[in-house]
């Protein structure tokens, strides 16, 4: 008897756990609906609790070093505390609210490179190891965030990669630990101008945010630096608006008030507005080399330097697990280079 306990207490003959999602597939603002199957092990057990969280990879700076690593940031109880007999089974279904903020993964069934997402299940059980499971999950575009993204292939630009960057875009709501930056290389007709483009989308139940991050070129007597524009759109101009002819204004206006934004400390272009760009961007924000992305092989300080670090509990902390981190490395399903947007 003593003996089966110190097996139990390792894991071994304990419960199992299995996830099941009814579609693995949603999109910000939406949910992921599914079902918690737990089966009993060989000796009585006490579940403490039974949670879902989204997990993901996200790079994280330190110093003139970036790393990365799994981050649970969004988790839900479904469950306990209970006493699971013996071979017992039970199914606890469950529906978790996907946070609005929730970074695109897949864009018309192509995984971007560089993106991953998960679902984790937990299974707490006293005086015992804690039992898991993971779930891919596949996180689709919203339709003002399609049409951003069309806009940007039908002005010419390449997709290079997507990643998640740990911090605060500072002027911004935001809610999550970290934001996502889509980078593109830029279209032959802005090939003077810029190098490349990183873009940025927070969203919220109303709109969308959109950050650009545009690699400005150096002239002849001049070095190269990062331009940064920020604009706003409402979910319910997805169908009403030409995105080509707005992000090209977009492109445009952010490459060209370099001079001004510096002068005027972040408060430049009209006031905030449908497609007009929104004031808090400026050197007073945090413009650093030392919040450098050195990683990305760019000229200027990069969006980290308007960034602001997050402080990281239970959830939006770097999650640790083998398993988890296992089943990341195992490869993105569908992880193709994802280098257009044709269905």
């Amino acid at each position: 008897m003593v003996f089966k306990k110190m097996l139990s207490a390792f894991g071994v003959g304990g419960p199992s756990v299995d996830t099941v999602l009814t579609n693995p597939n949603t999109r910000p603002g939406l949910t992921l609906d599914g079902q918690v199957n737990i089966i009993g092990g060989d000796a009585p057990a006490a579940i403490e609790r039974i949670s879902v969280g989204l997990v993901t990879r996200v790079e994280v700076e330190s110093g003139d070093h970036e790393y990365a690593g799994t981050m649970e940031f969004h988790r839900m109880p479904v469950g306990g505390p209970l006493q699971l007999a013996p071979k017992q089974q039970l199914s606890i279904p469950f529906q978790l609210p996907v946070p609005w903020e929730t970074p695109i993964t897949d864009v018309y069934g192509q995984r971007l490179h560089g993106m991953t997402m998960g679902l984790r299940t937990e299974l707490s059980i006293a005086r015992a190891v804690d039992k898991g499971d993971l779930d891919h999950v596949a996180v689709h575009p919203l339709p003002v965030h399609e049409r951003i993204l069309e806009a940007f292939q039908r002005l010419g630009f390449r997709f290079k990669n997507a990643d998640l960057e740990r911090g605060h875009i500072r002027g911004v709501q935001q809610t999550l630990p970290f934001y996502q930056e889509i980078e593109f290389y830029a279209a032959p007709q802005y090939a003077q101008a810029i190098t490349e483009v990183e873009l940025t989308f927070v969203t919220n139940p109303h709109g969308v945010e959109v950050i650009l991050e545009c690699d400005k070129r150096g002239g002849f007597l001049s070095a190269g630096h990062d331009v940064f524009g920020r604009y706003s759109v409402a979910h319910a101009d997805a169908d009403r608006v030409d995105f080509a002819q707005l992000v090209d204004g977009w492109l445009r206006e952010t490459t060209s008030r370099y001079g001004s934004m510096r002068a005027q400390f972040g408060g430049y272009g009209p006031q905030p507005g449908y497609g007009a760009p929104q004031h808090g961007y400026g050197p007073q924000h945090g413009y650093g080399p030392q919040h450098g992305h050195g990683g990305h092989g760019r000229r200027g300080p990069g969006m980290g330097g308007v960034v602001a670090g997050a402080a990281l509990g239970a959830v939006g902390g770097m999650v640790v697990g083998d398993m988890i981190g296992d089943a990341f490395d195992g490869g993105d399903e569908g992880g193709d280079d994802f280098g257009g947007f044709e269905e």
